[in-house]
């Protein structure tokens, strides 16, 4: 036998040994290297399974969780029914100027226009609707450039909610 051959009995024990142990983790590390879609229902569009989804597929009435990180591209969209960080309430178009108006420029509108519609969605205006706060999804330069302008208002409550907060203050 040469040593070529022994080599590739070696290295083809070693594949079979691994997707053995892969089946008998209960297939959780291949989850986790391919995470599920989030799927929505086809009727209402709302977020039916809880799975992966991208930050530009993100609608009012979404709900996911936290994303620890200055910059994101994708979250973890639940039912709002399940236990959730944020819920995104109202979504608008910063502008529509060719030129990226500067970080500091879409914050003041951000933090503007989502603290007015606060009071719209939640039934209550933001200075008294403690613990309650905002944040909100905004467009980086870089993305900007690609033709995103909206900022995307998100709710949340100092622990996870459950249920929508529309109108929850009424």
């Amino acid at each position: 036998m040469s040593r070529t051959t022994s080599h590739l009995r070696v290295l083809l024990a070693a594949a079979v040994f691994s997707v053995g142990a892969l089946t008998l983790s209960g297939c959780s590390a291949i989850t986790d290297l391919f995470p599920k879609e989030a799927a929505r229902d086809a009727e209402t569009q709302e977020i039916s399974e809880a799975g992966k989804a991208d930050v530009f597929t993100l609608a009012v009435g979404d709900c996911f969780n936290d994303q620890d990180a200055e910059q994101i591209d994708s979250v973890q969209a639940i039912p709002c029914t399940d236990a959730h960080d944020y819920e995104a309430y109202f979504a608008f178009d910063v502008s529509d100027d060719e030129a990226y108006p500067g970080a500091d420029a879409i914050t003041t509108v951000a933090e503007e226009r989502c603290m007015t519609e606060f009071e719209t969605f939640y039934g209550k205006n933001y200075s008294e609707a403690a613990p309650l706060d905002f944040n909100y999804l905004s467009p980086t330069e870089g993305s900007w450039e690609g033709g995103d302008h909206e900022i995307l208002c998100l709710i949340m409550g100092p622990d996870k909610t459950t249920g929508s907060l529309a109108g929850a203050a009424l």
